[in-house]
């Protein structure tokens, strides 16, 4: 339930109450003395602190604060900078983690090299805080994380559930929520840390908008739509979240038989950054009027690098150490359409821009190190690994004192 449905019954009342003592008392209140307007008028603003008190108190704002700089702006950007060699890392053993999903667990299926666990993120003009588990389960105590795409975004949802365990001493204290497990296909995965009150959901809506039926009279090639003007029936559940993350982009590709619907009309020529371009305006709206940014966190991550190669860019070969050159990788048309969108929104979305970082990371990959080596992966990532970097940046800045937002 939203912050508006919550205070609806007050507000109504408060307006009922108004409307009878205003049209019973004209009369009297034209002669009522400056003392009597003066006790009305206190009255009203003692009752607006008391809601406002109240309402800082049942819905406090989350604010991530900038990371220590050294740039003359006084602000950081934490998506320019480079791999550096750490051997304190990785971060944790996907094997002790339980909601590590086994196909992205590398080390497990075989595979021998340990170097792509050790490096670690670090911006040009500042330093990001180590990751303590500890102290950021307690700023989130109370709280709902909720992450919203497609199998990259499971992944960060897997990466930072498995991030907060290390600081949890009993770890039959967090558990899925419906008894789960985690599965690629499921549409809903909540993981609860009971002695946090703390809820990390996961939501599998890889269009972010509402998939539809073949419209009657459609050509014989048309086998699926998309709603491009309509979300997700499943958006009604993200509302009530303190920390927002979504991402999109791997499914937008050329697909037989998927064509696009907007206003109820079918689109048959519709180019696919079209229509991407069409359903970010639509979650944007719907952002804008859904979502209550003095509770609730927005972020938005971009298009995640892959490394597949060859003339059919079907090839995916996984190296031992980071490129030295992103080979164009560090650029998607995609993540500049998010960007774009973005910066025109009335409302607070952080841009997780982690297109040009993921470029140097051919050695990341999943590759034939999954629970299907027969069929190479160079998209999704091992865990440990890129994905907790992503939740680095998005939650060790929780640790700092100053309360400012990233730049």
């Amino acid at each position: 339930m939203d912050v508006v449905s919550r205070l609806d019954p007050v507000y109504i009342k408060v307006a009922s109450f108004s409307d009878r003592f205003v049209h019973g008392h004209c009369k009297l209140w034209a002669v009522q003395s400056f003392f009597t307007r003066l006790i009305v008028a206190g009255s009203l603003l003692i009752f607006s602190l008391v809601m406002a008190c109240a309402y800082s108190y049942m819905f406090p704002r989350i604010q991530i604060p900038a990371l220590n700089d050294s740039g003359s702006d006084g602000k950081c950007y934490v998506f320019e900078g480079s791999w550096i060699r750490d051997d304190t890392y990785p971060l944790y053993n996907a094997s002790q983690c339980p909601f590590a999903e086994g196909g992205f667990n590398c080390l497990e299926n075989g595979r021998r090299d340990t170097d792509y666990l050790k490096w670690r993120w670090k911006p040009n003009d500042c330093d990001v805080p180590n990751f303590d588990a500890r102290r950021i389960l307690k700023k989130l105590y109370g709280k709902r994380v909720v992450f919203v795409g497609d199998s990259l975004s499971r992944t960060q949802w897997e990466s930072l559930i498995c991030m907060l365990m290390t600081g949890v001493e009993d770890k039959r204290s967090v558990y899925e929520v419906n008894g789960n497990k985690v599965t690629k296909r499921i549409r809903f995965l909540g993981v609860y840390f009971s002695s946090y009150n703390l809820r990390i959901d996961f939501y599998r809506s890889v269009f972010l908008v509402q998939p539809g039926p073949v419209p009657k009279r459609a050509p014989k090639r048309v086998q699926s739509t998309l709603k491009l003007d309509k979300m997700d029936d499943i958006s009604k559940e993200w509302i009530d979240s303190d920390i927002l993350i979504f991402n999109s982009g791997h499914w937008w590709n050329p697909s037989r038989g998927r064509y696009f619907q907007v206003s109820g009309s079918l689109k048959l020529g519709m180019k696919i950054n079209s229509a991407f371009r069409k359903a970010l305006g639509t979650w944007a709206s719907w952002a804008e009027t859904s979502i209550n940014t003095n509770r609730t966190m927005i972020f938005f991550r971009t298009f995640e690098s892959s490394h597949w190669s060859g003339r059919n860019g079907d090839l995916c070969k996984v190296t031992q150490e980071p490129s030295v050159k992103t080979k164009g990788r560090h650029r998607s048309l995609i993540s500049d359409m998010i960007i774009k969108v973005v910066n025109k929104m009335s409302i607070t979305v952080t841009v997780l821009h982690v297109t040009p970082m993921g470029a140097y990371r051919s050695d990341a990959h999943v590759g034939t190190w999954s629970d299907n080596p027969l069929v190479p992966d160079c998209s999704h990532w091992c865990l440990p690994g890129v994905p907790d970097t992503w939740n680095e940046l998005t939650f060790s800045p929780f640790l700092l004192e100053n309360e400012l937002p990233l730049p």
